[in-house]
């Protein structure tokens, strides 16, 4: 009864007072949203997205999600969605049913959505579906996109309220993509460790980062392109009756705990070894579910036992973490970048599908890229 109390009283903080259309007959809207990746990772979630457990993630620079929304104001009014949605320049009905449910989970919070014909179209820098999170960029693009029309309907809409905003309701579709508004360190869950940090959007990092983590890498290897067997949703409602969950929320909490520390700090010893405990658990967490999954793959494997030993042999500040997915995020300082690109190349891209992989690094949020009436 306490949480749904909460989650009402904070719902209505979004919801409008005054909305005319008539302000706003047509247009298009274009945001770029990043993607983004975990350190301390969320597995499990409460209805209406809200997670099990807090989560603290890089924003990512190189993988991003361009969306460009059109709109026309409908002669008629009805009481349906109406919208068309293109991904890569092809029409895709198989989007549809998802943003109709986040469209119906946000209509109170944008009231307009009915008043309008929508054209969707959307486009990654990277492979869909391929566990770097492109619900996340891709919702948290979509979420600004409605947003900028309601800063367009709206006066007097501060960036601060949009972008909080924009978090929540980005949650609401997929809920990693409210890591994926602003900030180059993002905290989403809460943490009484985290100054302001909620259930309900995320959070900039309110403490400084130490400089040893500035410009910090992440190299993508592109180990399997292909569509996950489980998808992410599945894999969250196996936490519901998983025999390790209450164990792995309080140990993410603790985690994340260590962490704010560490970014602080900026022990790279420890970060090394926490954020690759994270990412084997979050896969410990599938593979011990009822029923069970394997996401990772043997070349996701090979390419692990081999930053162990590349780190063991030359003291290089260099690890791995892991998404839901089989593709290895390669996290490495500044500093050491020319002697682990090296070490990449001649040693890694090999286990890559095609030996394809993305030089990425920490970014600094989304950015509104066009608008037009």
């Amino acid at each position: 009864m306490y949480l749904c109390k909460k989650i009402i009283l904070f719902d209505k903080k979004f919801i409008p007072k005054k909305i005319n259309t008539s302000n706003l007959k047509k247009g298009s809207i274009t945001f770029k949203a990043p993607s983004n990746i975990a350190l301390v990772k969320y597995w499990g979630k409460e209805a209406i997205q809200v997670p099990k457990n807090p989560s603290i993630s890089f924003t990512l620079d190189a993988c991003f999600t361009i969306t460009t929304l059109t709109f026309e104001l409908k002669s008629t009014k009805s009481d349906t969605f109406d919208f068309d949605v293109f991904f890569e320049n092809k029409k895709e009905e198989s989007f549809k049913p998802k943003i109709t449910t986040f469209f119906n989970r946000i209509e109170q919070y944008l009231p307009f959505l009915k008043e309008y014909k929508f054209v969707i179209k959307t486009r990654n820098s990277f492979p869909h579906s391929s566990g770097i999170a492109s619900s996340a960029s891709g919702m948290a693009a979509l979420s600004l996109c409605l947003m900028q029309m309601e800063k367009e309907l709206s006066t007097n809409l501060s960036q601060v309220y949009f972008n909080k905003k924009a978090s929540f309701l980005a949650r609401l579709g997929s809920g990693s993509a409210c890591r994926s508004i602003n900030g180059k360190v993002v905290v989403w869950g809460k943490h009484v460790v985290i100054d302001s940090s909620s259930n309900y959007m995320g959070i900039e990092f309110p403490y400084p980062i130490h400089k040893n983590f500035k410009n910090y890498h992440d190299t993508i290897l592109l180990v399997d392109k292909g569509q996950k067997q489980v998808s992410s949703t599945v894999g969250h409602n196996l936490m519901n009756n998983h025999p390790f969950a209450e164990s792995r929320f309080k140990q993410a909490n603790e985690n994340l705990d260590k962490m704010s520390v560490i970014l602080q700090n900026g022990n790279l010893k420890q970060f090394i070894e926490l954020v690759e405990s994270e990412a084997l658990t979050l896969h410990a967490m599938m593979m011990t579910s009822t029923p069970y999954f394997i996401l990772m793959k043997s070349n996701t494997l090979k390419i692990i036992e081999k930053i162990w030993a590349f780190r063991k042999q030359t003291n290089a500040t260099i690890c791995f973490t892991l998404d839901a997915g089989a593709n290895v995020h390669v996290l490495y300082p500044e500093n050491e970048k020319e002697q682990i690109n090296n070490f990449i190349v001649n040693e890694l891209i090999e286990h890559c599908q095609n030996n394809q992989y993305i030089c990425d690094r920490i970014g600094s949020g989304a950015k509104l890229i066009a608008t037009q009436k």
